[in-house]
């Protein structure tokens, strides 16, 4: 009896662990662009098993500003596996973001010294949306998902490759 009960029990673990990840979303790619000052650089990839890349340009780690760093190379390539809670909040936001809908582009470049976001989502059903948006002001939701990005640098253990 204790054999079939640990056979079962076996069975029942492989079975949660061997589930396939279901996601609507294949990739969740966010790049946020220069600006006339320390605004983050970098482009963040996320895949729908939750491996992630992040490419650091510049301002992404250091404290306050310097001309000097413009100067200094690149921060590097990371690498990390998301949180699952994180994830799984990350694809609530982007249900609630509605991106399909959303405008293909956002801000007014009269004035030049503003950082240029770029969300580009791959769908599991093959479709895609990209959104650029001078200024990152393009919506409420949209500002949150950004912040949720720029949030994402800091409260995961990044390892970092290149």
């Amino acid at each position: 009896m204790k054999y079939l009960f640990s056979l079962l029990a076996f069975a029942f673990v492989f079975s949660c662990n061997s589930q396939k990840i279901t996601s609507k979303y294949s990739t969740i790619e966010y790049e946020a662009g220069p600006c006339f000052g320390s605004c983050p650089i970098y482009k963040m990839t996320i895949n729908a098993d939750r491996t992630a890349v992040l490419e650091a340009e510049h301002f992404n780690f250091s404290k306050g500003f310097s001309k000097g760093e413009f100067d200094k190379p690149r921060e590097g390539t990371f690498k990390t596996i998301i949180k699952e809670a994180d994830y799984k909040k990350l694809t609530t936001l982007l249900d609630d973001l509605n991106a399909k809908s959303l405008n293909d582009k956002y801000g007014k470049r009269n004035i030049t010294d503003l950082s240029t976001s770029f969300l580009r989502i791959k769908f599991a059903d093959g479709s895609e949306k990209n959104i650029e948006d001078y200024g990152k002001k393009g919506t409420e939701k949209l500002m949150t998902v950004y912040k949720f990005f720029e949030d994402l640098k800091h409260n995961q253990q990044w390892e970092k490759v290149q």
